[in-house]
């Protein structure tokens, strides 16, 4: 590839023919789904501990109020708080919003409520979930009570929703575990539609050709990669493409040497971010085909393309840069690209 070329309008339009038609941006649907774990801490603990067994707890403020959930620090001293206190698993509903059209994931897959509900003894409201039939049902001033799920573990979920009235039908067995709650782990699952701006609709379309394709506001501007629909200092759009070179150099990079989930690449391996020749931003991307600890701030790469028929619309059509051999770059030449 030939650094600085123009991008033909063919590529642009994404016609092939060469006609000046504005191009169709692309989109597509995009999902993110991953286990987010983390330690819960003392005062969560206790409380998703409660939960296991049944039971409320808030956390008494420096005021003399009850906080449910508890937080660790008073919302208006700062200062920690320790002094657990349970509380009911009836409460008033304070506010409520009714969903007529619940989403994967929420409580039910019929309609429901979303509640702010004070526990009696508790001084703020807990939001959670309330099952009724239509919004005729729901009111403020409300009396509702936990159902409790069958089998408790520990978190938020122990409470299935609120039932209207002072007693509920839930039946569920008591855990009554003496271990703490320490961990949590929550699935995030994000589904959306993503349309890509008619700078970056070239520059995928690029791709899907096995081109590099960065953008400026004019000729004497700065190249971006990927390009942006706009100059970040002045706003003017960047409709002046560029077809990059795959040859580039390392700025700078970590050494990943944790395992996470999810991982496709055993520890250690290089995280870098690369100025290609020609542009004025670098990008992150793997580099691989050397030692981890080779890897250094101006050595020379080359990007190394994933199969013909493996290319689709993503900067994953390369599947990673690796040494050329080539002398390392100067300093001077990447010193502005850090």
């Amino acid at each position: 590839m030939t650094q600085g070329n123009t991008v033909s309008t063919a590529i642009a339009d994404g016609s092939g023919t060469g006609s000046d038609t504005v191009p169709e941006v692309l989109s597509a649907p995009l999902r993110v789904r991953f286990d987010y774990t983390r330690s819960v801490g003392t005062t969560i603990g206790t409380f998703l501990g409660k939960l296991r067994n049944h039971t409320i707890v808030g956390v008494r403020g420096t005021d003399g109020r009850v906080l449910v959930p508890p937080p660790e620090y008073d919302p208006v001293t700062s200062a920690p708080l320790t002094e657990f206190v349970d509380v009911a698993a009836t409460g008033t509903v304070e506010s409520w919003t009714w969903v007529g059209e619940p989403l994967p994931g929420q409580p039910f897959d019929r309609p429901f409520a979303w509640a702010l509900i004070r526990l009696d003894g508790a001084d703020t409201a807990l939001l959670h979930a309330v099952d009724v039939a239509a919004p005729e049902d729901i009111h403020t001033g409300l009396r509702v009570t936990a159902r409790w799920a069958e089998t408790t573990t520990g978190t938020i979920h122990d409470i299935v929703c609120f039932d209207p009235g002072e007693t509920s039908d839930s039946t569920g067995a008591v855990d009554d575990s003496a271990e703490p709650v320490t961990m949590l782990t929550t699935p995030v699952d994000l589904s959306y539609k993503h349309t890509a701006s008619p700078q970056e609709t070239v520059y995928l379309r690029g791709l899907a050709e096995g081109k590099l394709v960065g953008a400026r506001t004019d000729p004497k501007g700065k190249v971006y990669f990927p390009p942006r629909g706009a100059n970040p200092t002045d706003g003017r759009p960047t409709d002046d493409f560029i077809e990059l070179s795959d040859h580039g150099t390392v700025t700078t990079f970590c050494i990943v040497n944790v395992p996470f989930l999810g991982q496709r690449i055993t520890p250690p391996y290089v995280a870098a971010y690369v100025l290609l020749d020609g542009a004025d931003i670098p990008v992150l991307h793997l580099v691989l085909g050397c030692d981890a600890n080779e890897v250094r701030m101006g050595m020379r790469v080359k990007a190394v393309w994933k199969p013909r028929e493996e290319w689709g619309y993503g900067l994953e059509n390369v599947d990673h840069f690796r040494p050329t051999g080539e002398p390392d770059a100067d300093y001077e030449t990447y010193s502005h690209h850090l």
